[in-house]
């Protein structure tokens, strides 16, 4: 209960603590079953407030992908709100880089893979750099 107030955690990670701390397999197993049918823990709330967080800190769709298959979680479902990952990664853009245009292909690439390592797929970077270099159609 003590890891559930501070924050929600996905049932693999509980049962990584617990076991470190010492708990038997099959303890955890009850604890967590128990958890979940009180509605203390979920997977899917975990992973709305994981991606809803990592979407505020200016992170793609891979790479939120890749982070709650490392906690556990069925992805499909986790990434299914309709987002809009085109305004998401021109906010991350923007808050980085201004609204100016790189000036030479090493900086493009650089910024390109600022933005891939964001999680951001390569046909979203070529459509954000598209619409900087058309400033008229924001």
């Amino acid at each position: 209960m003590r890891y559930l107030s501070r924050r929600e955690h996905s049932s693999m990670e509980l049962r990584q603590k617990l076991c470190r701390k010492g708990y038997s397999e099959t303890v955890v197993e009850q604890v967590i079953a128990e958890l979940a049918s009180q509605g203390l823990q979920s997977d899917g709330r975990f992973a709305e407030v994981f991606t809803h967080s990592r979407v505020e800190k200016g992170y793609g769709a891979y790479r939120i992908r890749q982070e709650l298959r490392q906690h556990g979680i069925d992805v499909n479902q986790a990434l299914e709100n309709d987002r809009d990952w085109d305004e998401l990664i021109r906010k991350t853009y923007v808050k980085k880089y201004g609204e100016t245009v790189p000036g030479s292909i090493e900086e493009r690439a650089a910024r390109e893979r600022f933005l891939r390592r964001r999680g951001f797929d390569a046909e979203q970077i070529r459509r954000l750099f598209k619409c900087l270099r058309q400033p008229e159609s924001k």
